[in-house]
């Protein structure tokens, strides 16, 4: 008997000790109970502040201020992206038609994933129309030939990721002169749940 009421409260000692371990809390349950939020100009300005506020003067970060006229409403997640693209640029034929200048494009799409780009090119066929769009991102494509292609060809819409489009930007291989219309992914998830973000790269 004694020796079952000493193996009594050791047993009790694990199990509370498994309760602990699972009580953590995982980003994935955090999104579950939380609704996603349509991003805001605020939520970019915020953004640009941290990453900034360290290694900037007052006057540098003032002109890193961008007015809310700046900014067109963002998706309310009620529509899909080509709805949404219709809803934002309603005279989207004209501007296209317009559209000749070689090495620039007049919408860029950025997110996070190459896979994330093919996505939303597929998802924006009602839009698009008979437009041409370049793929701006770093998976099976060199950037030699995207910008063989920019200077060859006239492209319309421009879907990549930021360190695709920051390299062409920087090598004079993509110009914004006549780029009307900058798209963010704001709400989508990778595998790892990370909106594009909070990939500290970005």
């Amino acid at each position: 008997p004694t020796e079952c009421f000493l193996s009594q409260p050791e047993e009790k000692q694990e199990s509370t000790v498994k309760a602990k371990k699972r009580k953590k809390k995982k980003i994935s349950d955090v999104l579950q109970k939380s609704a996603p939020k349509p991003g805001v100009p605020a939520d970019l300005q915020n953004l640009l502040t941290q990453h900034f506020g360290q290694n900037r003067s007052v006057i540098e970060l003032e002109e890193l201020q961008l007015s809310d006229s700046c900014f067109l409403p963002a998706n309310d997640l009620t529509h899909s992206f080509s709805s949404y693209l219709k809803e934002i640029c309603p005279k989207w034929a004209k501007l296209r038609r317009t559209h000749k200048e070689k090495k620039s494009v007049v919408m860029l799409v950025l997110c996070s994933s190459a896979l994330r780009s093919l996505e939303l090119i597929k998802s924006m066929t009602a839009f698009k129309g008979d437009c041409r769009v370049l793929k701006l991102f770093a998976k099976h494509i060199k950037i030699k030939e995207q910008m063989n292609m920019l200077e060859k060809g006239v492209f319309h819409i421009g879907v990549g990721t930021p360190g695709r489009v920051k390299a062409l930007v920087e090598q004079d291989a993509l110009c914004l002169n006549s780029t009307k219309y900058m798209i963010l992914d704001w709400n989508w998830r990778d595998q790892k749940l990370r909106r594009m973000m909070d990939i500290p790269e970005v």
